[in-house]
């Protein structure tokens, strides 16, 4: 709920360039829930682990099994199926979804701008478009009354164009605000021009080709290229394992003793975040393919050593 809130603020401060109705605002919302759900989820996984771990230790439950002649390692057997599952989907997230919800997100906010739903509030001050300031008394929809435009250029000359209607119009793609029946003033040190018009375009400047979407393949080979994009798929890729990699890790300090030992599950789940998360954002700023491989196959092989003489060596 936190990192919804994170974005929805995110997304409205879109507002301050363009007008967003609250079923628009939902929709960019839901593009977002791929990054939501890949950056929460191994997180919930870690903090959902230790929990049940934890509680099947304090319950003698997992003492019971002990008894039965389960081992401790083969308990853990479904976890790391658990861990594999929630590996996949995580990885399908990153390389699947969260490409087309960007993607899908870029693309309407250039919409917006290209219809030119601009946030012109009526009867405010200092409102932009393109090089103008633009006031405008009332708005009925697209349609515009009581407009005054005004710009000043680089060599001191002053433009002050007034008209009772016009409009924001969109042709191929390029912004431009139609003002009908109106007169305009040019002013400079030397002379004062006037003129009336029937028609007076102005142009926002805001000309756009239309976003370009790309497919998954297309989209991931920009690492071949930039190594910020390869440092992106390590990332997105270690990410996706910490649930794999985490079983053992976090096994090794809840599967307890509970008359012996305590419950450390608050401090298990802050560690095990903390390092998995740091060795990501390594990844991210330093990594390379190598790095990464090698970087799992250490996790996982320490992991192991440290759950066989914590856990297994006992239970």
């Amino acid at each position: 709920m936190i990192i919804s809130l994170v974005y929805l603020v995110r997304i409205s401060a879109l507002t301050e360039k363009i007008q967003l109705s609250f079923s628009e605002l939902l929709l960019l919302y839901s593009y977002s829930i791929p990054d939501i759900v890949f950056y929460t989820l191994p997180l919930s996984f870690v903090t959902a682990l230790a929990n049940v771990l934890t509680r099947l230790s304090q319950d003698n439950e997992l003492i019971a099994l002990y008894a039965l002649g389960l081992p401790a390692k083969k308990v853990l057997n479904t976890l790391l199926v658990l861990g594999v599952l929630f590996s996949l989907l995580l990885l399908s997230i990153s390389f699947l979804a969260m490409p087309l919800s960007k993607q899908f997100y870029k693309s309407f906010k250039e919409k917006k701008q290209a219809v030119a739903t601009l946030n012109i509030i009526p009867g405010t001050l200092g409102q932009k478009f393109g090089d103008y300031y633009i006031y405008v008394k009332e708005k009925n929809e697209d349609v515009l009354n009581t407009v005054v435009i005004y710009n000043r250029a680089e060599d001191s000359t002053e433009q002050f164009f007034s008209s009772q209607t016009g409009k924001i119009q969109n042709k191929e793609n390029t912004v431009s605000l139609l003002l009908d029946e109106g007169y305009g003033y040019t002013y400079s040190e030397d002379k004062l021009q006037q003129v009336q018009y029937k028609t007076l375009e102005v142009y926002n400047h805001l000309k756009t080709t239309g976003f370009k979407f790309e497919d998954i393949a297309a989209y991931w080979a920009q690492a071949k290229t930039s190594i910020k994009w390869m440092h992106k798929i390590l990332f997105f890729i270690f990410t996706s394992l910490i649930p794999l990699l985490s079983v053992y890790l976090v096994a090794s300090f809840t599967m307890i003793n509970p008359r012996y030992q305590s419950n450390r599950s608050f401090l298990v789940v802050f560690a095990t975040a903390l390092l998995l998360y740091a060795i990501a954002s390594s990844l991210e700023k330093w990594g390379t393919p190598l790095i990464l491989v090698l970087t799992v196959l250490l996790v996982a092989v320490l992991t192991q050593r440290l759950f066989a003489s914590r856990v297994s060596k006992y239970f």
